[in-house]
């Protein structure tokens, strides 16, 4: 083979080195911890100072940076890489002999554990942050729940805590606990290795395919439950909250909007629209979003007509009328003469009336319709007007009209928080963990949101906005 030069290939490495160290400085300079560290060296107060709180708490983020799954294999690159032993400030000095122990490590995580409010108001003066740099942040706004299985196993008298929520047939809330059990946890000493605070989630997604058959997926996990409100368009998260895995997300979506509301006022004010999935369906979400914070919901709809074989239904059952509409909300009209269903034109919605208005297709695209003399109001040349209070049904009918391409391309902007759960398992390590505990699972959420947002803060400060999703892009360096 050609032989080449040691000190080219070395040349590379440091290179190489230097670059992805440059990930971890943009997140170090870029999150305010300032106030967590203080409250930690305080509590340590004259005690041992044999691993100090920074450059353990900056070693906890490059693990977070650098994807190790667990504390031993932040460990050994630790003691491996003195350049980043260097970056995160442990004493050059000291060698490998100033990388923590295992329980140096795990006493720290259990005194961090207890400042998990200090982590979440580190992630949103993060938001707050960014949004001086985006202003339009939460114009559009996403939510959804996101399952964390427990990397501890379910105890046996914990099998039958069970919540099965179905996108399709709705939600459940947690079984109660059985009361023996809830006896025998308070005379027994808690086992550390074992889970003590998750429970068992389902969600059963149905469908049709295009063939017309039916399909069905059952999820169930053991664990928690993240429920993450994004930016559609940025990608970041706004707000989130982690609930045990049988927790109905339905009842979430309005706590977790109001408090975004307190925490980030302006967001709330330039949000026009919210999606979320069938979980998220309600009334009373569809209602509040709209009446108390002037947001669109874009939520879908469960199909629930389960007690009839009906396709459709009329639309006003005062009155003889050929309008109907579907389970989804889609609105239709009959040709009196023909029987023919065709989609009325959806034309807008009226804020003053808070009506939906739809006009006869006819008079809309110009074709001919066999019944139209013979259909109510439809004989002039603007054709039949149909105006739907949202009143009605806050579930079926909402601002923008379900059977719309506005709606629709308001929804797949739902999938902007799919994306977002995916960085959090492949890229912040939630794929493979070893968490236990709602505590620990809350701080380790909380700790890897606030490197995303850190990491998004920072590359937009150096000019790299374009990348500022992105964990794992270089950085741009200065010639």
């Amino acid at each position: 083979m050609a032989i080449i030069p040691q000190a080219f290939l070395l040349n590379w490495r440091e290179i190489d080195a230097a670059s992805d160290l440059d990930r971890l400085r943009l997140v170090l300079e870029a999150i305010p911890d300032e106030p967590l560290m203080q409250i930690m060296e305080q509590e340590r107060g004259n005690g041992r100072d044999e691993y100090p709180i920074r450059p353990v708490w900056n070693s906890i983020l490059a693990g977070v940076v650098f994807q190790h799954p667990c504390v031993a294999c932040l460990r050994r690159e630790l003691r491996r890489n003195s350049e980043l032993r260097q970056l995160c400030g442990f004493d050059p000095l000291a060698g490998e002999g100033a990388v923590p122990t295992d329980s140096g490590y795990s006493n720290f995580l259990e005194s961090l554990i207890g400042h998990e409010e200090k982590i979440r108001s580190m992630f949103h003066a993060l938001v707050e942050k960014l949004r001086t740099h985006l202003p339009d942040l939460g114009k559009y706004l996403a939510i959804d729940g996101k399952a964390l299985p427990s990397f501890g196993k379910p105890r046996k008298d914990k099998q039958s805590d069970d919540g099965d929520r179905s996108d399709d047939a709705g939600q459940q809330e947690p079984a109660e606990a059985d009361k023996n059990s809830q006896a025998a946890d308070s005379a027994e000493e808690p086992d550390r290795r074992g889970e003590h605070d998750a429970n068992w989630g389902v969600k059963t997604y149905r469908g049709k395919r295009k063939d017309g058959t039916a399909w069905e997926k059952v999820v169930r996990w053991f664990g928690f439950e993240l429920h993450l409100l994004v930016d559609a368009n940025h990608e970041l998260p706004v707000n989130y909250r982690l609930t045990k895995a049988s927790a109905a997300e339905s009842p979430l979506l309005l706590p977790i909007v109001e408090q975004t509301k307190e925490l980030h006022p302006v967001v709330i004010e330039n949000c026009e629209e919210l999606s979320a999935d069938k979980g998220y369906d309600s009334a009373k979400n569809n209602k509040n979003l709209y009446d108390l914070h002037g947001i669109n919901p874009i939520i879908d709809k469960r199909s629930d007509w389960k007690d009839t074989t009906d396709t459709t239904r009329p639309l006003f059952s005062d009155r003889a009328d050929m309008v109907v509409y579907d389970v989804k909300g889609n609105i239709s009209c009959i040709c009196p003469k023909t029987g023919e269903m065709r989609s009325m034109a959806a034309w807008g919605f009226e804020p003053d009336r808070k009506t939906l208005k739809y006009r006869c297709p006819a008079a809309v695209f110009g074709f001919e319709c066999k019944g139209r003399q013979q259909c109510p109001g439809a004989q002039t040349d603007y054709g039949k007007i149909v105006r739907i209070s949202i009143d009605t049904d806050r579930r079926m009918f909402t601002p923008i009209a379900r059977d719309t391409a506005a709606w629709e391309r308001a929804y797949d902007r739902r999938t902007a928080v799919e994306r977002v759960n995916s960085r959090i398992d492949r890229v912040l390590g939630f794929e493979q963990h070893t968490i236990r505990g709602l505590k620990k699972m809350e701080a380790r959420v909380g700790i890897a949101l606030i490197v995303l947002l850190s990491m998004a803060l920072g590359r937009i400060q150096v000019g790299q906005r374009e990348q500022m999703r992105s964990l794992l892009a270089p950085v741009a360096r200065a010639a």
